[in-house]
Order: C-alpha cells, then sequence, then structure tokens
C-alpha cells in the first residue's frame, strides 16, 4: 500500500467528481486530505459525462440567458411535488454559479451554455473534454495542493468512537489497516452494478429489464458503511432512467442506430401496443419512466423506407448527445442497419409488411396491425387521438420495407441512499447529525423526489456531485477547525 500521511484529517471515500471536489476543497483550506479509489483508475461514471447545471453563471448573463436560481429552485422543487429537500436544492443551486468559475480557475474549459431539451432553460454548461477533463483537472489541482490519492484501496468501514468519527479501516495486503482522521466524506458512486439492492429497492431486476451504463463496481460500499454506524436513508430505488438502444457487444456507443431508436415515431411494447406520447423522448427522465412500467424486458421503435430517408437527407429531431444536435443527418444509418442485419443481430430487424414484422420481434400480429392501422390513421388526419402527441411528429409507418430496433430501459446511476441535510452531514435515525461523516454525490439522498428533474435543471446529476462536494469539503473544513 502507498505510504499514507500521518497527519490525515479527512478522509475521501471515492475519486468520482463528488470526491474529487471534495478533496481539491479541502486541500486548498489547509487539511490533510487522504482520497482512497478502490479501482485502478480514477473518476468512476463522472469521465463520461458532458456538461453540468449552473444559474446565473458568467457564461449565462454573456449570453443573455436570464434564468434565475429562484426560477430553477422553485422549477426543481415542483417537478418533486416538494419531496426533494428545499434547504439541500437552495445550497446546490445557489452554489452553481460560482462552482463554474471554480472549475474554470482549475483548468476546465467550457464551450457554451446550452439545452438538449427543446424550450427548456439553457442550464447545460458543456465541457471540452467532457467528464474526463474535469477529473484531470481535479486530480491535478488536489495533488498540487497537498491531497493524497490512493488507488486499488478499498475502505472496508467507518471507525466511530462514542458519537464522533474517528477514521476508516482500508484494505491492505494481508489485513485491514486502521486511518485514523477527525472526518469522512462518503463519494463511492452509489449502488448501480448491486444486484441485490436494485430488486430490493427499485423493483427491477439488474441486467434483465435494467441494465446500467457507464457504472463498475458500484455496490453501495459508502452506504452500506453508513448504515452500519446509524445513519439514515433518503431516495433509496431513485434512478437515472432513459430509453435508449440497441445494446450488445457488437454496437458501440454513439452510433447512429441509437439516434434512430428515440426519435419520436411509433413506439411499441411487447404486446405490440403504443404505451405513450412518443415525443416524451425529449425528456430522458419521463421517456425512462415510461418504458420502465412496460412489461417485458424491452421496447421497439419502428419505422418505414420513407422515415429512414428522412433520417438520413433532413436529420434527426431528438439528439442523443450535445456532439450530434437536431438537423444532424444520419448517414451512416443506411450501412449500420445493413450491418445488423447481415450479422443476424437480435436487436434489428428489417420485413416487408407489418405482419412479417411482428412475426420476427414476437409481437401478436393482430394486435401490432391493429396498432399501425390506428396510428397511421392518426397521422393522416393530423392529431393522436390517444396521447395528443405534436402532429409535426406523425409520420406514417407504410413501407415498403419496415424495420424495428429494440430498446430498452437503461440508467446511468443511482440517485440516493444517505440522509443528509445541506451541509452534507449525515443524518442519523433519531434526525441528529453524525459529527463529521459527510456524504456526497450518488451517495447521498434528497436532491430528488421519485425522478431526475432533468427539464428545468439539465445537467443537475453532475452540478450536485460537484456541488456537494465542494460544500461537504468546505463544511468539514469548519468542523476540523481549518
Amino acid at each position: 500500500m502507498n505510504q499514507i500521511p500521518a497527519d490525515t484529517d479527512v478522509v475521501v471515500i471515492g475519486s468520482g467528481v463528488s470526491g474529487l471536489a471534495a478533496a481539491l476543497t479541502l486541500a486548498e483550506g489547509g487539511a490533510g486530505v487522504v482520497v482512497f479509489e478502490k479501482e485502478r483508475s480514477l473518476g468512476g461514471t463522472s469521465n463520461f459525462y458532458h456538461g453540468t447545471f449552473a444559474v446565473e453563471s458568467e457564461m449565462q448573463r454573456e449570453r443573455y440567458i436570464t434564468y434565475t436560481r429562484d426560477q430553477a429552485f422553485k422549477n426543481i422543487m415542483e417537478y418533486s411535488h416538494w419531496r426533494a429537500n428545499p434547504r439541500l436544492v437552495r445550497a446546490i443551486v445557489d452554489e452553481s454559479a460560482a462552482t463554474i468559475s471554480w472549475l474554470q480557475q482549475a483548468g476546465v474549459e467550457f464551450i457554451d451554455a446550452t439545452i438538449n431539451i427543446p424550450d427548456a432553460p439553457r442550464t447545460y454548461h458543456l465541457i471540452k473534454g467532457r467528464g474526463e477533463a474535469v477529473i484531470k483537472a481535479l486530480t491535478t489541482r488536489a495533488r498540487e495542493a497537498g491531497a493524497v490519492i490512493i488507488t486499488e484501496t478499498p475502505v472496508k468501514q467507518i471507525i466511530i468512537s462514542g458519537d464522533r468519527i474517528t477514521g476508516v479501516m482500508v484494505e491492505g495486503d494481508d489485513e485491514d489497516v486502521p486511518v485514523a482522521a477527525k472526518a469522512v466524506i462518503i463519494a463511492s458512486g452509489g449502488y448501480a452494478n448491486n444486484k441485490e439492492w436494485i430488486k430490493k429497492y427499485s423493483g427491477f431486476d439488474l441486467d434483465v429489464n435494467l441494465v446500467p451504463v457507464g457504472n463498475v463496481d458500484k455496490m453501495g460500499d459508502g452506504i452500506r458503511m453508513a448504515f452500519e454506524i446509524g445513519a439514515a436513508d433518503e431516495g433509496l430505488g431513485v434512478l437515472e432512467l432513459v430509453r435508449t438502444g440497441p445494446i450488445g457487444p457488437e454496437f458501440a456507443m454513439g452510433i447512429q442506430l441509437e439516434s434512430a431508436v428515440v426519435q419520436p415515431d411509433l413506439w411499441v411494447n411487447s404486446q405490440g401496443e403504443r404505451f405513450c406520447d412518443e415525443s416524451v423522448s425529449f425528456d430522458d427522465s419521463a421517456v425512462g419512466n415510461a418504458n420502465a412500467r412496460q412489461k417485458g424486458d424491452c421496447t421497439f421503435s419502428i419505422f418505414d423506407t420513407s422515415i429512414k430517408q428522412q433520417l438520413i437527407e433532413q436529420g434527426i429531431d431528438k439528439a442523443m448527445a450535445m456532439d450530434f444536435p437536431p438537423g444532424s443527418r444520419t448517414t451512416e444509418l443506411e450501412r449500420e442497419l445493413e450491418t445488423a442485419l447481415n450479422n443476424k443481430s437480435t436487436e434489428v430487424f428489417e420485413a416487408d409488411s407489418i405482419e412479417e414484422l411482428a412475426e420476427k420481434i414476437g409481437v401478436n400480429p393482430g394486435v401490432f396491425k391493429a396498432t399501425v392501422d390506428e396510428y397511421n390513421a392518426f397521422c393522416e388526419k393530423g392529431h393522436d387521438d390517444l396521447f395528443a402527441k405534436d402532429p409535426r411528429y406523425l409520420r406514417p409507418i407504410k413501407g415498403p420495407k419496415f424495420y424495428a430496433i429494440r430498446a430498452r430501459t437503461i440508467f446511468l446511476g443511482t440517485l440516493g441512499g444517505i440522509k443528509i441535510n445541506h451541509r452534507m452531514e449525515v443524518i442519523d435515525k433519531k434526525g441528529d447529525i453524525i459529527p463529521g461523516l459527510y456524504a456526497v454525490g450518488y451517495d447521498a439522498g434528497g436532491m430528488y423526489g421519485d425522478s431526475y428533474s432533468i427539464r428545468n435543471s439539465s445537467g443537475l446529476c453532475s452540478s450536485f456531485a460537484t456541488n456537494s462536494g465542494r460544500i461537504a469539503g468546505r463544511n468539514a473544513l469548519i468542523y476540523i477547525g481549518k
């Protein structure tokens, strides 16, 4: 094991953006801080995000974006039906603009203040180099400020004496090793890979009807350790859900088949029936929730020759990522379809009739044909009598070729676990603070109701991680007397 400093004030468990933000804040404040990361590399899921939420930032002011902190606070709370912790929400919103400036000072470069949802507030601060650039910048600055970062060293237990945190036990070469500290910040990244917990708290069967993306070995270590010393829970079972596809080793992330899946055309479930207004595709939480309600392990996106040509020649309506925005032409779609079909993919299907397509995707042909006929009638008269979809997205399915792509409910992370207050202090089952213990990012609950509030606060998940880390770091400095 790497040498652990004898004068450690604070231990941070995890090296995602929340843990590194806490570590840099602590080190800049003069604390002796050690970050323990159980994986070989740093950053975890944080390496993959594209942008982050902020309100009243300098970038927004430069672009005449007038969305205020008060508006953001009210919208987040109303989205959660006031199930979120209002003081926690307010703390994150109020900190968000300063954190953009703080990240810029640390070397992070932002490209734009924008949005990836129609007519939504432009809160999404796009990062050059994605989250990986943030991890590199925070790691460099934290080490320069004196923080020690140790990889491949899991924390196994939080040590408490009386009502005070006194350190942690970390995995050693032969036996666990105690590390004394005055405070601990839990930033271990949630429990996205813990099948037992996912089933227990959300009801899903992991890798069957719910697929984790971008998460590795997230077993809820920090949450478990907090519960072992009496922490209360909040938000268990809340997930960052999305509908996407296709999935499998033959499909790379960001392919244009994936873009075809999320377009607001006809979607059916495993019974061959429509299940939502497909234009909810523009709101990841809404479409994730709608897809997750369906029986079976998947749904299907249906299109035909004319829609395929429209995607190729006129471009997409719904963007999967900021680097492939609305209007982008899917010039590789034809090739990707042919490759998948030639490889006899179980994710992509082509047929010469609706009945043949039904057989290939395993739905009742009669039900599926009735669904398509009804949908085409809605398209013909320009009104969706069933789900009131915007007429601009009513495009008929008439052939001559018919296509289906399997879509699944995926999630990007768990959004709750340990109950905290607005200072990121952990709360016990009696409602009291556990002195010296903090939880941040995916390990902490209270920021959301039952769903990720993306529509009025795009980028909030990464923002909560970064801002909760900074706030925890500052309050830990006060606690240890720095």
